[in-house]
């Protein structure tokens, strides 16, 4: 990764800005490592959207979590204006001395300006946004769009010499979620020596989804061998609809320990963090599956691995590039992507053709799978 020296001084408030969803959110971690190993003594804040903030509480690299409510967007506009207002006041308050925006949207921009910190970082917009959007920076990084995510991240800071050797995306599970965790699996019979394979089948893009039928199969063949099998979702009702509806296909006797939408995210991290496999898709689930040491088997379709694939903080730490062909099986350090090889893929739609259904997706079969789940837990766990 190419860097220069820290150019930077006086900096004691810096304020990072990520207002996206809950796995982009996580990803930005090595982010913040490299600014606490930078300015030790700095005071770093995220700023983030409400209902994603709980991936970052309780990390150490994190002095404050600021929240962002996006229901101020849909407030009618004299109320907007007045809370985006005093919202600005109270950013600009805190007399941040930088900025790093790691959203690269309009409105962050802004804030970034807006907040009156001297040093005012991002990723090169060029042409994207409004006119003028890149003089509201001081700083532009030149980053490599076709990296991976973390790195990308990395980049945006590590252009003017904010760096860490260690690019770890790391969670922070507090004690009370793995009790409860605990208790739950106790209710559930599940005994700590039992081999946990959880299961997350969906994702806030249903488009990102295996065929219902494909996924009952490898829930019904993971039982089958005497596997524990944990099945979660989002409390999103489409969501929700999508576990429901592959659970029905399951046959009579077939009895995972189903928790659909009746999880934190930190309750999320710790069921993950007992399992000895956690196989979904492209999903914020995925990505936590991942931070907390989780070997992780997951599906891809419209998206690129090469961007969003499961992150492995040994094998980054270590060196290893990350996920180096465009499309294809594909592994890094203990994660496993399975996506097809198509000149298509990745396409990035919502579907084929618009759809909301991927071809991509229908077409990765059964045993292609269980044959990688199988040979994930007999590397894990020699006794599986």
């Amino acid at each position: 990764m190419n860097t220069k020296p820290n150019i930077f001084t006086n900096v004691e408030r810096i304020l990072v800005i990520k207002l996206r969803h809950i796995g982009d959110v996580l990803l930005t971690v090595p982010v913040f490592r490299a600014l606490k190993e930078t300015f030790p003594a700095a005071r770093v804040v995220a700023l983030v959207n409400r209902g994603t903030e709980e991936v970052l509480a309780g990390n150490p690299l994190i002095d404050e979590i600021i929240p962002y409510d996006r229901g101020i967007k849909s407030l009618p506009w004299r109320e907007r204006l007045g809370r985006e207002a005093a919202f600005l006041r109270e950013i600009r308050s805190r007399c941040f001395d930088m900025t790093v925006d790691l959203t690269s949207g309009d409105r962050p921009a802004l804030i970034s300006f807006l907040s009156g910190a001297r040093y005012r970082l991002a990723a090169d917009p060029g042409r994207r946004g409004f006119l003028g959007k890149r003089r509201l920076y001081t700083h532009l990084a030149a980053i490599d769009r076709q990296a991976h995510t973390v790195l990308q991240n990395l980049q945006t800071v590590s252009a003017f010499g904010i760096t860490t050797a260690t690019p770890a995306v790391t969670f922070a599970i507090p004690e009370p979620a793995r009790r409860k965790v605990a208790e739950i699996f106790a209710r559930a019979a599940i005994a700590d020596s039992d081999t946990v394979v959880h299961i997350h089948p969906t994702s806030r893009w249903l488009f990102k989804c295996w065929n219902d039928e494909a996924m009952a199969e490898v829930i019904r063949r993971l039982l089958s061998e005497g596997l524990k099998v944990v099945i979660t979702s989002s409390p999103d009702p489409r969501e929700m609809a999508k576990a429901q509806g592959i659970l029905a296909l399951l046959p009579d006797g077939c009895r995972p320990l189903v928790l659909l939408g009746e999880t934190t995210i930190n309750e999320l991290a710790a069921i993950t963090a007992r399992a000895a496999l956690f196989f979904g898709v492209d999903s914020a689930p995925m990505h936590i599956a991942a931070a907390v040491g989780t070997p992780v088997v997951a599906l891809f379709g419209p998206s690129g691995v090469f961007h969003w694939g499961p992150w492995d903080n040994e094998a980054a730490t270590a060196g290893i590039p990350a996920y180096a062909q465009r499309n294809g099986l594909q592994r890094f350090g203990r994660n496993v992507a399975i996506q097809g090889a198509a000149d298509c893929i990745p396409c990035g739609q919502d579907g084929c053709e618009g759809s909301k259904i991927s071809r991509c997706l229908e077409e990765i079969d059964v045993d292609t799978v269980m044959s990688i789940i199988t040979a994930q837990l007999k590397e894990t766990r020699p006794g599986c």
